[in-house]
């Protein structure tokens, strides 16, 4: 069964692309119709693509890997925050620092200035500072947060990329291209769909139909994580069981050793009792 049905997308408006003027020619093959100048994108192989690109986001969620939200566009923000934190992923919906992928080590230097800000603040640094410096670094912090603040927990490259909206937001795509991550992105109808890996042909400028697509991968994500805990716990639990047995005799030679060395106490006191007495004697 499918992710999503063909009528939800029908309702939120997902089969609507761009003016036929607009259009990239390689978005052909996702293309059903035109209509009235616009170009109608076929939901049959938005559906199944939805499916083979939910398939694989389980797999790297169960595997314990990080997807990466991408989309800075204003319709597309809150719904990508909002999912991204709802399955615990990292996410940028601030404009996208150049070299974010492909100078990582940089960014996370200035993730360690936010925390080394922070540090002030606790331990008392910070009251040290005269006004002036102290709302330069209150800025700074400010600027970092907006910025950094959703990928503060990614210490390391993600997994894949998560993206609404290829064409502005090409820069990631490049990064990611040129790191060999893997890009799964909802593409429209004026979008190049070659550098994207898993390719979802939807409107990407509609909200409702952006929710939709993220609900269904983020269902999936979901997923893929509660199996990794269960997985966890059926190991910690398998580890136990084969333990027990080894467990067991290890703690059976502490209590046969426990008994020879209280016999071995016993029979020396019984000794000195004795050379005692016929000492007395």
């Amino acid at each position: 069964m499918s992710r999503v049905s063909f009528d939800q997308l029908i309702e939120a408006g997902s089969h609507f692309g761009h003016l036929k003027r607009k259009w990239n020619p390689a978005m052909a093959p996702y293309i059903f119709m035109e209509r009235n100048g616009i170009h109608i994108i076929d939901l049959h192989k938005t559906v199944a693509k939805i499916d083979d690109a939910a398939a694989a986001l389980k797999q790297i969620a169960k595997s314990g890997r990080r997807v990466l939200f991408v989309a800075t566009k204003k319709q597309a923000k809150q719904v990508v925050a909002d999912k991204a934190t709802s399955v615990g992923m990292p996410y940028v919906t601030e404009r996208w620092p150049g070299g974010m992928l492909t100078n990582f080590p940089t960014i996370r230097k200035a993730i360690k200035k936010m925390t080394t800000i922070d540090k002030m603040a606790k331990d008392g640094t910070f009251d040290q500072l005269s006004k002036r410096e102290k709302l330069q670094i209150t800025r700074q912090r400010a600027k970092l947060e907006k910025n950094l603040g959703s990928i503060a927990d990614l210490n390391r490259l993600p997994s894949a990329l998560l993206i609404v909206d290829v064409m502005k937001e090409h820069i990631a795509v490049a990064e990611a291209n040129r790191l060999g991550i893997p890009v799964f992105a909802m593409v429209d109808t004026n979008s190049d769909p070659n550098p994207i890996d898993f390719v979802i042909p939807a409107n990407d400028d509609a909200t409702k139909s952006i929710e939709v697509v993220l609900g269904a991968l983020c269902a999936a994500i979901n997923e893929g994580l509660e199996e990794r805990k269960v997985e966890k716990i059926d190991t910690a639990a398998s580890d136990n069981e084969e333990e027990a047995p080894a467990r067991r005799e290890r703690k059976a030679k502490t209590v046969k050793k426990a008994l020879i060395a209280k016999d071995d106490e016993a029979a020396l006191n019984a000794n000195v009792v004795s050379k005692f007495v016929k000492e007395e004697e």
